[in-house]
C-alpha cells in the first residue's frame, strides 16, 4: 500500500474511533463505526491469500449486520422516545437489540465466531489493531448506555464469553486464535462488571490492551506465529520469549501480575453486590482459561530449557 492510502486508512481509523466516541447522537456515532470498518478493510485484505480475503469478507458481513442491528435500534427508540440522543435509549427492545449489535461488534459470545476465524487470516499487526484500537468504540457505546441495559444481559453474556473463551483457547496451536480466545474471554470480565461498575469495565479493557499490545509486537518481531514457533525462538531471543511467557501469565489474571488487579476488583465488586454465585463462576471459567495460558508458559519454559 502506498504512503497516501496508509495515510488515509490510518487517520480513517483513528477519526472514525474518536467520532463515535465523543458523539452524543447514535446517527453520528453510526457514522463513525462505518467509517471505522471501511478503513481497517483494505488493511484485513493486504496479504494477497484466500485465507485473507475470506477474512475481510466474514469481518465485513458481521460489522454490517451489527450496524444495521444498530440503526434499527436507534430508529425504533427515536421513533418511541423522539430523540436520537445516546443517553435517552429508554426503549427495552431497542436496548437488547444495540447492546447484541454491540456485542456483536466487539466479538463477545454468542455472537463471538467470526473473531477467531478473521484473526487467524490476517497479519499480526493487523490481528493486533482488531483485538485493541476497534473495541474502543463499541466499548465506549456500551458505557455510555450501560445504566440502561438490564443487568441480567450483561452478565449472562460476560459468563458466556468467559467460558467460550476459556474452552476455546484450550486446544490451539496457533497463537493467533489462542489470543482471539484471550480477547473473547477478557471481554467476557468486561461486560460482566458493566452491568455493576461501568468504571472498572472501562479499566479491565485498558489493561488487557497495554498486556495484549506488546504480546503481538514480540509476536511480530520473532515471527512467532504457533506453538511450535515459540519452542524455536528460545535460542535466537530469549529475552522476548521469556517476556511472551510472562506477559501470558500476566493476561491470564495470576497473582501477583497486573492482569490479577481487575479481576480481583471485579470479583470484590461482585460479592459486595451478593452476588456470590457469579463471583464462583467466574473464578471457575478464569481457572481454565488459565489452562491454556499455563500450557504456553510451560512449553516455552520447559521444553526449551
Amino acid at each position: 500500500i502506498n504512503p497516501t492510502s496508509i495515510t488515509i486508512i490510518t487517520l480513517s481509523i483513528i477519526m472514525g474511533t474518536i467520532m463515535t466516541m465523543s458523539s452524543s447522537n447514535w446517527l453520528m456515532a453510526w457514522i463513525g463505526l462505518e467509517l471505522n470498518m471501511l478503513a481497517i478493510l483494505p488493511i484485513i485484505s493486504k496479504p494477497k491469500t484466500t485465507r485473507a480475503s475470506e477474512a475481510t469478507i466474514k469481518y465485513f458481513l458481521t460489522q454490517a449486520i451489527a450496524s444495521a442491528m444498530m440503526l434499527l435500534s436507534s430508529t425504533t427508540n427515536a421513533w418511541q422516545t423522539g430523540s436520537w440522543d445516546i443517553l435517552e435509549l429508554k426503549n427495552k427492545f431497542s436496548t437488547t437489540i444495540m447492546t447484541l449489535s454491540l456485542m456483536m461488534k466487539m466479538g463477545a459470545a454468542p455472537i463471538h465466531f467470526w473473531l477467531p476465524e478473521v484473526l487467524q487470516g490476517t497479519t499480526l499487526q493487523t490481528a493486533l489493531l482488531i483485538t485493541t484500537w476497534q473495541k474502543l468504540a463499541p466499548i465506549s457505546l456500551m458505557y455510555m448506555i450501560s445504566n440502561n441495559i438490564q443487568p441480567a444481559l450483561l452478565m449472562s453474556a460476560g459468563i458466556l464469553s468467559m467460558i467460550v473463551g476459556g474452552l476455546g483457547g484450550i486446544n490451539q496451536t496457533q497463537l493467533r486464535k489462542t489470543m482471539a480466545y484471550s480477547s473473547i474471554n477478557n471481554l467476557g470480565w468486561t461486560i460482566m462488571i458493566m452491568a455493576l461498575s461501568p468504571n472498572l469495565a472501562v479499566m479491565n479493557i485498558f489493561i488487557y490492551m497495554i498486556m495484549t499490545t506488546p504480546i503481538f509486537l514480540m509476536m511480530t518481531s520473532t515471527s512467532t506465529k504457533t506453538l511450535q514457533n515459540l519452542t524455536t525462538t528460545w535460542t535466537t531471543s530469549t529475552a522476548t520469549t521469556l517476556s511472551i511467557a510472562l506477559l501470558m501469565l500476566s493476561t491470564s489474571g495470576l497473582p501477583p501480575f497486573t492482569g490479577f488487579m481487575p479481576k480481583m476488583l471485579a470479583l470484590n465488586e461482585l460479592i459486595t453486590q451478593k452476588l456470590t454465585t457469579l463471583a464462583t463462576l467466574a473464578i471457575m471459567t478464569s481457572l481454565v482459561s488459565l489452562l491454556f495460558y499455563l500450557r504456553i508458559t510451560y512449553l516455552i519454559m520447559v521444553l526449551t530449557s
